[in-house]
């Protein structure tokens, strides 16, 4: 393996460093990104019962910022929850960009050395031709030996760039789209949340009564 390297070339060691930082990012991104750990399982229906039977306070809301992605959207909604829809939406819209935001972590990075690995492969490819044609010039071609060794680090410099790039590409396009559905699904959820504070409101005459309220002190302050 050490021979490989060497034969490769000086572009082996960004390769390498770069597949070392690709295979740190998607197992730290793996690890983070499952279903359990961004939405965990009838965590809204949990919350939900809590508010239904009056027992959800300023700690619950605090804990469950603390739980997982998800709680941190419902978190937000929930401190809204005394004022109107308007509130609440902005509120959950607002922490819901930061959320994305973290579950996109590395996920440029990984995607830019998925696009960097074959150029760095590519350097390796011209800097290994230019070292033949080097060794023509100075020995002519009576000695295949020179000649090989640099068409053979343009070869190696070649393949270690599409080797880290091809799997940094697929865990790229992977993490992306799993991303996506996550935010999808919290959206469904912060969705059903707004609903049921919404139709609990229109239940709860006082609660109603209680957002006007709180909307006009703070109009009239």
């Amino acid at each position: 393996m050490w021979e490989i390297i060497k034969a490769g070339g000086p572009v082996m060691w960004p390769i390498i460093t770069l597949s070392i930082i690709a295979a740190a990012i998607l197992l730290e991104r793996l690890w983070s990104l499952q279903d359990e750990r961004v939405i965990p399982k009838e965590l809204t229906e949990k919350v939900w019962k809590l508010v239904e039977s009056g027992q959800l306070t300023d700690k619950h809301v605090a804990a469950l910022g603390q739980n997982s992605a998800l709680g941190q959207i419902l978190a937000a909604g929930l401190a809204s929850r005394h004022r109107g829809r308007e509130h609440i939406k902005e509120a959950i819209e607002d922490t819901g960009r930061h959320v994305v935001h973290e579950l996109e972590r590395f996920l440029n990075m990984l995607g830019t050395i998925a696009a960097v690995s074959p150029l760095l492969g590519l350097l390796g490819t011209v800097i290994g031709i230019i070292t033949a044609f080097n060794a023509i010039t100075q020995q002519g071609v009576g000695d295949p030996k020179m000649l090989s060794g640099g068409i053979g680090q343009a070869l190696i410099a070649t393949a270690a760039g599409l080797i880290v790039a091809i799997p940094s590409l697929m865990g790229y396009r992977y993490l992306r789209g799993k991303v996506d559905g996550l935010v999808i699904a919290m959206e469904k959820e912060a969705l059903k949340l707004v609903r049921s504070l919404d139709e609990r409101r229109d239940s709860d005459p006082l609660i109603e009564q209680a957002a006007i309220g709180r909307a006009e002190s703070a109009s009239a302050a």
